[in-house]
């Protein structure tokens, strides 16, 4: 059975239902960004699901020095700190930097380390002693045992709310690759195990100044991660995908989320009994 995470009034893992995190890559507008957390946060509520808004004040792992990158961190965090109020639901965003971490830990619920800075030992250590929880994107170029380093760093400062995200495998060039025995590896380690299904999908670079992607395999690959006990699921939605300024080539369509989140919850309630009568069965 994996961890136990408390996040605000959420209580995760340890055989609880499937966590849903999910939003727009990036903050693209204040409007944007509350109709997204809106319309979202509804649709989990209805489902019953634990939802934990995400969306980042600044991309600054961009392909192209063209490519949009947000508002920043004061008007960001000023948009974030307005969703959480409104709608009473946690919220996740990335850090880059050692000097983003405390703003951010005063306004966020959960501070992401972006998957190219997971070996960042001072950014790691720096997002442990915030006191919010940390959610560690596993590098492409990390292999899932190579994982308990970077959870060892935050664990080091005493803070035990970590999460650790799959987003897949750099596979050859632009190309990524989820290999599903990695998430059974990193339940290991006694973090929530998440899989982020839509950067999973990206073709990093594969557009030339921009990352393509392959959204018609989210659903197959959420299925088979949920199906393999993670604790949730990550993606980006937008509700217009085509026009969204960053990801737009892996994002979820916001009209499909209910209705895959519906699939999600019930298969991982399926897989929890199924998980439990095993685990009873082995006790007699």
């Amino acid at each position: 059975m994996s961890a136990e995470v408390c996040i605000g009034k959420l209580v995760l893992g340890a055989g609880r239902p499937l966590t849903v995190i999910a939003g727009p890559c990036v903050i693209e507008t204040e409007r944007h960004a509350l109709k997204m957390a809106e319309r979202l946060s509804d649709a989990a509520r209805a489902l019953r699901v634990p939802y934990i808004f995400k969306a980042s004040f600044d991309k600054a792992n961009r392909t192209s020095l063209d490519s949009y990158r947000g508002p920043g961190l004061a008007r960001g965090l000023e948009i974030l700190a307005r969703i959480k109020n409104e709608f009473g639901i946690p919220i996740l965003t990335d850090v880059h930097e050692t000097w983003q971490v405390q703003p951010a830990a005063e306004v966020c619920d959960v501070l992401q380390i972006p998957a190219f800075l997971s070996r960042q030992t001072d950014l790691l250590v720096a997002a442990g002693r915030s006191g919010a929880a940390v959610n560690i994107k596993k590098g492409q170029f990390l292999s899932p045992w190579d994982t308990r380093h970077a959870i060892a760093k935050v664990r080091s400062t005493g803070n035990d709310r970590i999460l650790i995200t799959e987003r897949g495998t750099s596979f050859g060039y632009n190309n990524l690759v989820v290999d599903i025995r990695g998430l059974a590896v990193m339940k290991e380690f006694k973090a929530l195990v998440i899989l982020d299904i839509t950067h999973s999908l990206q073709l990093p670079g594969g557009a030339g100044n921009r990352s393509g992607g392959q959204p018609q395999f989210i659903e197959p690959l959420a299925r088979a991660a949920v199906a393999a006990g993670v604790d949730g699921v990550f993606m980006e939605v937008h509700d217009r995908p085509a026009r969204a300024l960053s990801d737009a080539a892996n994002a979820l369509d916001l009209r499909l989320f209910k209705s895959l989140v519906a699939r999600l919850r019930d298969l991982g309630n399926f897989m929890r009994k199924l998980d439990a009568t095993a685990h009873s069965n082995r006790g007699v």
